[in-house]
């Protein structure tokens, strides 16, 4: 299991509005460089609207941001697409066996764990802005001219 991939594609997006912003970036067009379909893509281009990081006009098309590169982070992007249900980035199995001396034991002892883990991901995440994304696709590009 891995956390879904809205959430690549959401920072996929959310560059690539900032590399077309002269142009049209419609749902076809996104789905091209993504390489999926536009059905998916406008169902992720409305999580992004809903968490107002873009602005999508209804009838027209293309989309672009509703803010500046260096005021998204990648976990405004991570909480925009619900990459995890519930806020619980890892889930802990449900009534194990009170009676085997770890299933008794297993969620206590795991779970302070795991929302530790989720708490420096959520950290990092929220460290990093799209502006860093696209600053450092620039780079490699430059790199590969």
């Amino acid at each position: 299991m891995s956390i879904s991939s809205r959430f690549s594609v959401g920072i996929h997006i959310l560059s690539l509005l900032e590399f077309n912003k002269d142009g049209v970036s419609s749902s076809e067009y996104l789905a091209g460089s993504v390489n999926t379909n536009p059905a998916l893509i406008r169902k992720i281009l409305g999580m992004l609207k809903k968490a107002g990081l873009i602005e999508v006009r209804p009838g027209i098309a293309g989309s672009k941001l509703a803010r500046s590169l260096s005021d998204i982070t990648l976990l405004d992007v991570y909480k925009a697409v619900d990459v995890v249900q519930d806020n619980e980035l890892f889930s802990v199995h449900d009534n194990p066996n009170p009676k085997c001396i770890v299933g008794k034991n297993i969620q206590d002892t795991i779970t302070p764990i795991l929302s530790t883990a989720q708490i420096a991901l959520e950290k990092v995440l929220g460290n990093v802005t799209i502006e860093d994304v696209v600053k450092d696709i620039e780079e490699k590009e430059e790199r590969h001219s």
